[in-house]
């Protein structure tokens, strides 16, 4: 039998204990929570500067992650190496800065060589250890405890359960802040304007819609015929119905027409009032793009026309459109 398939139950075991065991510590923080939270929140948002967030090792890697996810929603955060922070880097911190220092042991030779620098400069200090008795936090303006039973390496040895508590109550501290900043969606898609998100985010109607001479419409008193040459024409699977002042006041799809041709009738004696939509589903200009694809999906269909405030026709989208600008 091959040897990889009889250790396959023992992994597997032990991956579910490693999981039990990280969710529990984890839970464990939440329970954990109280004031001094609370304090370590108050001095970021009363920060004036920015904040620093260092650790080495393995917290360090939590360190950066934590500073990486402040920057993304509204708190300016940066990592700094503690090696590097006691040969010049030190540099970077002024006194209207807040340093976040990680060390489960609360003892890194690296973090308490710098420490009383930070305290010296005036810069706010706040420890997250595993040891509420340690020399880092008994020298913090806050502690965050992030003490875990045990780890979740068999041998507990290796950070494991501890690196996650600390990486969960990076993310704790992140979301308290954006919640008190009152940072939004538009917020955090200008700092993701690269990706997907911040597309969807940032893209209104206005920015993807056909417009002008490219907008199929056909007056009210049009013939069937008049319609299904402007659909032809403009190639976007519809064409609005509107009255002498451009206000809409129907649409008709290809679908439509599709159900128009078993009613046999004369296309060029039929007015396209008779056979059109009346009161379609219409979005705003201003509105985001987003916004529309969920409208068109809620009510499955695949054009939408674009309004103004008096509900004049002034633009319209189809699936392909927003396949374009990569909002789906």
């Amino acid at each position: 039998m091959n040897k990889h398939l009889t250790a396959a139950p023992r992994a597997l075991e032990l991956a579910r204990e490693v999981l039990t065991i990280e969710a529990a510590a984890v839970e464990a923080l939440a329970r954990r929570l109280d004031a001094n939270f609370l304090h370590a929140l108050d001095l970021i948002l009363s920060c004036e500067g920015r904040v620093i967030v260092s650790g080495m090792g393995k917290s360090g890697h939590i360190a950066r992650k934590i500073a990486a996810t402040m920057a993304s929603t509204g708190t300016p955060a940066y990592f700094v190496h503690p090696g590097e922070a006691s040969h010049g880097d030190l540099g970077m911190i002024t006194s209207e800065d807040v340093f976040i220092a990680l060390s489960y042991s609360g003892e890194s030779d690296e973090l308490m060589a710098i420490a009383p620098v930070i305290k010296r400069q005036g810069a706010k200090l706040i420890s997250l250890t595993g040891n509420a008795n340690s020399s880092l936090a008994q020298v913090a303006d806050a502690h965050l405890d992030g003490h875990v039973d045990k780890e979740a390496c068999p041998m507990g040895l290796a950070p494991t359960a501890s690196t996650t508590a600390a990486l969960a109550l990076g993310d704790a501290l992140a979301v308290a802040l954006l919640d008190a900043k009152g940072f939004g969606k538009e917020d955090f898609a200008r700092s993701h304007p690269g990706g997907s998100l911040g597309r969807r985010l940032l893209t209104h109607v206005r920015d993807i819609m056909r417009s002008g001479e490219r907008v199929p419409s056909v007056r009210d008193d049009a013939s069937l015929s008049d319609a299904i040459l402007e659909i032809s024409k403009k190639g976007v699977g519809m064409t609005a119905i509107v009255d002498v002042a451009e206000r809409v006041l129907g649409i008709y799809t290809d679908g439509d027409l599709r159900r128009t041709l078993a009613k046999k009738l004369d296309f060029s004696a039929t007015s396209v009032r008779e056979v059109m939509s009346p009161n379609p589903r219409c979005i705003g200009p201003d509105a985001l793009a987003a916004e529309a694809v969920q409208v068109m999906e809620e009510f499955n269909i695949s054009q939408i026309l674009v309004v103004d405030a008096d509900h004049r026709l002034v633009g319209a989208l189809n699936m392909h459109d927003l396949l374009h600008a990569k909002v789906i």
